[in-house]
């Protein structure tokens, strides 16, 4: 959750240009983003381009909360937009949470981290919880049945790390997690 109570919301974006359109396509995604970027609640996008030859395009577009991300998908200027793309490519949406996008992106052939980066990754993530826990929590929980005093961690642990410090580990590490090559300046989308 962010400061002020809402849930950031991450949607994934696939592009499939027609083959000889990739110019074109990539100065329409140049106009794109500068009209994205100056919608209220909208955080980043990452650009990714398919390797070996595909005409497939990715955007993985953040906005802080599910309302500024259908304002701007549904706003006059992006509709006007996307009627401006006829004939360059066409577009598939698949939404997320933030977890999908750390691992891989739905449905697409993007390569995960790498197993390293994602155990690193999570050791960051459980093992400060789990200290905590252990200093806190477990000496109050010493004459429980072991049924629930087992429960107790992933009870804890696991909607942590779903709903708050997995996220916002993967952002803030996404760099680090997707070593991409990125588009040229221009070609930035969303």
């Amino acid at each position: 959750m962010t400061e002020r109570g809402r849930e950031p919301v991450t949607v994934v974006f696939t592009w499939d240009v027609r083959p000889g359109r990739e110019r074109d396509f990539e100065r329409w995604t140049a106009a794109l983003h500068e009209a994205a970027s100056r919608y209220p609640g909208h955080e980043d996008a990452m650009w990714l381009r398919a390797e070996g030859g595909r005409h497939r395009y990715y955007t993985v577009v953040r906005f802080d909360d599910q309302d500024s991300l259908d304002t701007w998908l549904g706003s006059p200027e992006r509709r006007d937009l996307l009627g401006r793309l006829g004939g360059i490519a066409e577009e598939h949406r698949h939404r997320t949470t933030g977890l999908e996008t750390w691992f891989s992106l739905p449905g697409e052939s993007v390569p995960a981290p790498s197993k390293l980066k994602m155990i690193a990754v999570t050791f960051c993530a459980v093992y400060p919880i789990s200290l905590l826990l252990q200093t806190f929590v477990t000496p109050h929980a010493q004459g429980w049945p072991l049924p629930l005093k087992a429960m107790m961690f992933p009870a804890i642990v696991v909607p942590l790390l779903t709903l708050l410090i997995m996220p916002t580990l993967s952002r803030l590490l996404r760099r680090w997690l997707y070593p991409i090559r990125r588009a040229p300046r221009a070609a930035r989308v969303m």
